[in-house]
């Protein structure tokens, strides 16, 4: 099947990787419902989606980089995870393939990463890869952690296993990122970054709290070993991994952690409602 281009009805470009992605075994899984595979088709279908986007982010610091001069040694990681991204989506789309679903799905459309031109090079690169990276990224990984945790030795626990191995590898890199560079602010670029780390949890409370809707899930223990999370308990975990693994870390490095998540979820209510 050769790669096709399309837009849908509404002119927006339309994502298809039914060409590249390769549908694991899935056999030995539990057969889901009608109900819960649709379910994971569409669970999996808005992954192939979210993780598309999350290259075309990772791809655009790099310019932001360079122009900073950051180092070589964290300039390689932006375009490899940009790379891994892409074949996050793949993956995502052989198991949409998997479940007897559609490969296709149209494209959001996505704002450009700020360029924070009110600040100097590296000050601005700080607050996206301090938003990408040490926060998108982390929330991430604690919630395909745990996914992961539910499924039994097979093909999708193993796919799943190499997301989640790369994602890790993200989120260190922009903890590296972060640890390197907020030393070196002065005591008004601090100041910046404190009052923009607020903005930065906000944020992640407006754009990944929708994405975890609480809505009911058909009544079929299939779901779990495909990949299916609960919306309540990814709403709980978001917040558990907020509290416990991104505030320490950033408090460590001398940031009002606390105090910047308090006036997030200020900005952010009632969706910061736990």
């Amino acid at each position: 099947m050769n790669p096709t281009f399309a837009a849908d009805p509404a002119g927006r470009p339309v994502l298809d990787l039914r060409a590249v992605a390769r549908p694991p075994d899935l056999s030995d899984a539990p057969a889901p419902s009608p109900e819960a595979r649709a379910v994971a088709i569409r669970t999996w279908k808005g992954r192939m989606v979210n993780e598309h986007a999350s290259a075309q982010v990772w791809a655009s610091l790099l310019p932001q980089a360079m122009r900073a001069a950051v180092p070589p040694a964290l300039l390689v990681g932006l375009p490899a995870a940009a790379s891994d991204e892409l074949r996050h989506a793949e993956q995502c789309a052989g198991v949409v393939l998997a479940l007897g679903g559609d490969a296709r799905a149209p494209l959001p459309t996505l704002s450009p990463l700020p360029q924070h031109d009110d600040v100097g090079p590296l000050e601005g690169f700080l607050r996206n890869i301090l938003s990408v990276g040490c926060l998108s990224e982390t929330v991430a990984v604690a919630l395909i952690r745990a996914e992961h945790a539910e499924l039994t030795p097979g093909p999708l626990r193993e796919l799943l296993g190499t997301i989640l191995a790369d994602e890790i590898q993200h989120a260190r890199l922009g903890w590296t990122a972060l640890g390197l560079i907020a030393p070196k602010l002065d005591a008004a670029a601090k100041a910046r970054t404190q009052a923009y780390l607020a903005v930065a949890l906000a944020h992640q409370i407006e754009h990944e709290l929708p994405l975890l809707p609480v809505v009911a899930l058909p009544d079929d223990p299939a779901l779990p070993q495909l990949g299916v999370c609960a919306g309540a308990d990814a709403r709980r975990l978001f917040f558990d991994c907020v509290e416990g693994a991104i505030l320490p870390p950033l408090a460590g490095l001398g940031f009002d952690a606390a105090g910047a998540w308090a006036e997030a979820r200020r900005r952010a209510a009632p969706l910061a409602a736990r």
